[in-house]
């Protein structure tokens, strides 16, 4: 049984509409993403959630009720928000035990959660600390142990890591990861970056202009997205037009090449996405395409070499090696690496199909 569900949810603002006839199922226990860029509707999906914001229709569901009249403190949910909204009045301790406070739990059982909580964030010595005495990441830290002392089923996170930089973004990631899994809350985290969601989370929903465009597992959404705008918005592909030819065979810049998909009609133009880091450099002669080099850098971990074929597609590589610039080299990839979308295929027609050729 879900946790929480969001039946038909549309949001309308001035006649615009924000969200879109949203239907999503949250399980107990796993790490969330709602992803997207900027103004695709995923924040607004969030205050829907928490009782902020009230849906124009649809249903939200929670542990089998319906809570869509709520308000924010009657839903056992608590909310990390991008700037923290935490009290600089008041130390470290007093921000985390405010809460408990206002529900008139004994000053005993508070010093016990709050230090409980205080250990888990790694904050255990920063009780008498003013908000404006810690670091960027000691306030992230405080906001989230000021949500979780409260045991809310579900922890909703808004972009909380967007102000910190780039080293300490990548660390609270890992730990917020390791969080969840010890306390076993159910986290909804927004965020607009790709990395982050693939890095951190079990599910991903991939929104933009109000519709989810996808939902699924990080391994899923990178590997088989259902539509061009998931392909390029999901780390970086090379996308170019095709024709299915039959089950398993695909035909693009002008050749035929072996791939695993199938449950295309025959002739159907597609697009054919393959991720640059399965594009292998080799000699012209063992080449799949052959290729033209215009430019290449120095990533750190690989050189991001762009090239052109004869067609004028430019193609992005990932590769260990260097290319020589204006050189024709030849690109190899396996039939897996090939991934074929139908036009405007939406995710439940992807996922039929995918069931029919996996039987």
């Amino acid at each position: 049984m879900s946790l929480l569900q969001l039946k038909n949810v549309t949001q309308v603002f001035d006649d615009e509409v924000v969200l879109k006839d949203i239907d999503i199922d949250i399980e107990k226990g796993k790490f969330y993403s709602i992803l997207g860029p900027s103004g695709s509707g995923k924040t607004t999906m969030l205050r829907i959630i928490s009782g902020f914001s009230k849906p124009t229709s649809g249903q939200v569901i929670f542990e089998g009720k319906d809570i869509s009249n709520f308000p924010a403190n009657k839903r056992n949910m608590n909310t990390v928000f991008q700037n923290y909204s935490l009290f600089p009045h008041l130390n470290v301790y007093e921000n985390v035990a405010f809460g408990l406070a206002l529900k008139k739990v004994d000053e005993k059982t508070i010093s016990k959660k709050v230090a409980k909580v205080l250990q888990l964030v790694q904050l255990e010595h920063f009780e008498g600390r003013m908000i404006d005495e810690l670091s960027g990441g000691q306030q992230q830290r405080v906001a989230i142990a000021r949500a979780i002392v409260n045991e809310p089923e579900i922890l909703l996170l808004d972009e909380p890591l967007s102000a910190l930089d780039m080293k300490l973004r990548k660390n609270m990631q890992y730990e917020l990861r390791q969080l969840q899994q010890e306390l076993g809350i159910t986290f909804i985290f927004v965020t607009h970056d790709q990395e982050e969601a693939l890095a951190m989370s079990d599910e991903i929903i991939v929104m933009n202009d109000g519709i989810v465009q996808q939902s699924g597992s990080p391994v899923d959404i990178y590997d088989e997205p259902v539509n061009h705008f998931v392909a390029n918005f999901i780390g970086e592909s090379n996308i170019v037009d095709g024709q299915m030819l039959d089950d398993y065979q695909v035909k693009f810049v002008g050749k035929e090449f072996e791939c695993a998909d199938a449950g295309i009609p025959q002739n159907e133009r597609v697009e054919v996405v393959i991720r640059p880091e399965d594009l292998d450099i080799t000699t012209k002669d063992n080449g799949k395409l052959i290729v033209n080099v215009d430019s290449q850098s120095f990533r750190g971990d690989h050189f991001e070499i762009m090239a052109h074929d004869e067609d004028d597609n430019n193609w992005l590589i990932h590769s260990t090696n260097p290319a020589k610039e204006s050189m024709g080299i030849g690109l190899f990839f396996e039939p897996e690496d090939i991934h074929v979308m139908r036009l405007n295929e939406s995710e439940e027609d992807f996922d039929a199909r995918l069931e029919s050729y996996e039987e």
